[in-house]
């Protein structure tokens, strides 16, 4: 019996080792960097959790972060069209269909959690992820892959 309970355990240790990651965590500081350049999501989530954690101390108006994703296309205009929107609107136009994800503006110390549903992005898309805060997406940006 303790051979097969050690067997048994062992078998889901291991298919474990091989389930899908669907949740990702990223931090962005005072100095204007995320901690990740790249962020991959495995299209065989229904859904990605991503938390983005700020872990300088300044506040939102002053160095607010938040993370949007969109295609490699879209960075530059949701970006531009975000300044507009204000930071009472996390810095992304309202209803903007090009944002794919984005979570709100925060400040030190604070975090934010969403859900990315992965039926919306395609296995080798071109995707990107940045800061909408003004004059932080041409520093804070990266790559997004959908394996």
């Amino acid at each position: 019996m303790t051979k097969y309970l050690v067997s048994l355990a062992l078998l889901f240790a291991s298919s474990s080792a091989f389930a899908a990651n669907c949740a990702v965590e990223i931090e962005a500081n005072d100095a204007m960097k995320f901690n990740k350049t790249e962020v991959t999501v495995d299209s065989s989530c229904k859904k990605v959790t991503l938390t983005l954690k700020h872990t300088g101390k300044l506040p939102a108006n002053a160095m607010g972060h938040n993370w949007v994703m969109t295609s490699s296309a879209d960075v530059t205009n949701v970006a531009s069209a975000g300044i507009a929107a204000g930071l009472n609107n996390n810095y992304l136009p309202a209803g903007d269909s090009r944002v794919i994800a984005a979570t709100k503006i925060i400040g030190g110390g604070q975090s934010d959690t969403i859900e990315i549903d992965t039926s919306k992005l395609t296995k080798g898309g071109d995707y990107a992820f940045f800061c909408s805060f003004p004059g932080h997406w041409a520093i804070m940006k990266g790559k997004v892959t959908v394996i």
